[in-house]
């Protein structure tokens, strides 16, 4: 009862941030420009700001695991490449795979994993948590941007010509370039006065609740329900089939503790809101991503609570 009661503290909040999105929406106080604004100002501003400031202050030096790192990097990559082959038997709209690919991959990993990780292991905390992101959030935002060019509807006949669009998609991605900051941040120790740490980390707090409110200010019933096949195997895949097919790998491998539960959020955490951010500023519909989404992050309370039964019933964690 306390591992659900606590999964639902972690993750209903954000589910009811995206109902009162959408109740004012209904209300008529958030007009679909307004949505669309704070989408732009979340993808381009806030998220980048949150990634930075989850990676500057880590002393990668002092808590680096090459074998979890890799493992995190590998397990990623896998996942990717099985569910973009698998998507194409499942979703034949062009347009909306690239949306299922990365809704069934892309974990709340640097919004939801620091805080879930800290909440189990307290001061106790080594340090997992941001190796697991180094491991699996530059891949997931990189991906994702080649996905969504790939899969998107006015695709470029001429190959040379979509290759640079990628490369200067992934190059101009403002997450990536966050991510990439807050590396270089890291691994050099740069300081960071008071004054500039307030002001990112004031930053950095909009960007879960101005994106779930958006993409709920965003939601479109009818829509969402003509997607309710793919956003059901997209959520069956993030958090079941990912837990189970990996996670006996992770525990073979010696993975333990703190280890385990980083490597969970990984795999079975609900899909990220800059799923659906990221498909709307990439000329996407987005609906697919906020059904996913949505479904995610109400199933993954119990689902969560399920996997770290099993983990602590086998003495894992």
């Amino acid at each position: 009862m306390s591992n659900l009661v606590f999964s639902l503290n972690a993750t209903f909040p954000v589910f009811l941030l995206m109902i009162f999105g959408f109740i004012l929406n209904k209300i008529g106080f958030i007009d679909e420009k307004t949505a669309s604004w704070m989408n732009k100002f979340v993808f381009k501003i806030a998220l980048p700001v949150l990634v930075f400031e989850d990676l500057a202050d880590q002393d990668f030096r002092g808590t680096w695991n090459g074998k979890f790192v890799l493992f995190c990097f590998l397990v990623t990559i896998t996942s990717i490449g099985v569910i973009s082959l698998f998507s194409v038997l499942c979703v034949k709209d062009k347009g909306k795979r690239g949306e299922f690919i990365q809704g069934a991959y892309r974990s709340s990993a640097a919004l939801l994993g620091l805080a879930f990780i800290h909440n189990i292991y307290g001061d106790a905390s080594t340090g997992m948590g941001p190796l697991m992101i180094l491991g699996s959030v530059p891949l997931y935002n990189i991906f994702a941007v080649i996905i969504l060019i790939f899969t998107a509807e006015e695709e470029s006949n001429c190959k040379s010509e979509l290759i640079k669009k990628t490369a200067v998609g992934i190059a101009k991605n403002p997450i990536i370039i966050g991510i990439i900051i807050g590396l270089i941040w890291s691994i050099f120790r740069i300081p960071r006065p008071a004054l500039f740490v307030n002001f990112t980390d004031n930053i950095a707090r909009l960007a879960t609740p101005l994106g779930l409110i958006s993409m709920g200010a965003s939601f479109e019933v009818k829509k969402a329900l003509n997607e309710i096949k793919p956003a059901l195997v997209a959520t069956f895949i993030k958090l079941i089939v990912l837990v189970g097919i990996f996670m006996p790998i992770a525990v073979k491998m010696g993975f333990k503790g703190e280890q385990i539960v980083a490597i969970l959020i990984m795999l079975g955490s609900s899909t990220t809101v800059s799923c659906y951010i990221m498909a709307k500023n990439m000329g996407h519909e987005g609906v697919l991503s906020s059904s996913i989404v949505m479904m995610t992050t109400f199933a993954c309370s119990f689902t969560l609570t399920f996997w770290l039964f099993i983990l602590r019933s086998f003495g894992i964690i």
